[in-house]
């Protein structure tokens, strides 16, 4: 299965089918997530295509692309590393002067929240099939923020969904983290 294949996969059935994100179905179904494979072994390359993945967002309007999700394969398979360049990413849309415009959630194969054990459950909310640092709208974020009720609680229902998971479930959900063991 191809790359673009496996995140599409994740996409559809975690991040929409279990609802850990209430706001991604929507774009979705609209065809407004743009999934962005860059399957270089460089890290400048990479960061140019976040670069060249922000400058696309700031060129087409929300209603026709909304999300970025950029996909990296073969490149930063260690958390520790995935972390380190998650904070260059950030300074990146810091000098492009996006900030309060764009920011970048991640998610990667081996994500471990601080404090938690790498086994915990909690981590599943932000594990997936590569490292994949999401760019995200702020005012698309705002928008939908306004008409969800409480949505500080959505951090605790994943976490209850995750814990609620049968091992089944999880084998189906997440395949790629049972081939790993």
């Amino acid at each position: 299965m191809s790359y673009l294949l496996k995140v599409e996969q994740w996409l559809d059935e975690v991040v929409i089918g279990l609802n850990l994100c209430p706001f991604a179905a929507k774009p979705r179904r609209n065809e407004q997530i743009r999934i962005a494979v860059y399957e270089t072994d460089s890290l400048e390359a990479l960061l140019e295509g976040i670069y060249q993945e922000i400058k696309r967002l700031d060129d087409t309007p929300a209603c026709d692309l909304d999300t970025s999700l950029v996909v990296c394969p073969n490149l930063l398979q260690d958390f520790d590393e995935y972390n380190q360049f998650l904070d260059m990413v950030e300074a990146l849309i810091s000098q492009c002067g996006k900030e309060g415009i764009y920011q970048v959630a991640s998610f990667h194969p081996d994500y471990c929240f601080y404090g938690a054990a790498p086994d915990d459950a909690e981590n599943l909310t932000n594990r997936a099939p590569y490292p994949i640092f999401h760019l995200i709208r702020e005012d698309s974020m705002e928008k939908v923020l306004a008409h969800y009720p409480d949505p500080d609680a959505i951090p605790e229902r994943n976490i209850e969904k995750m814990n609620a998971l049968t091992d089944e479930e999880i084998r189906r959900l997440f395949p790629y983290l049972i081939s790993k063991n």
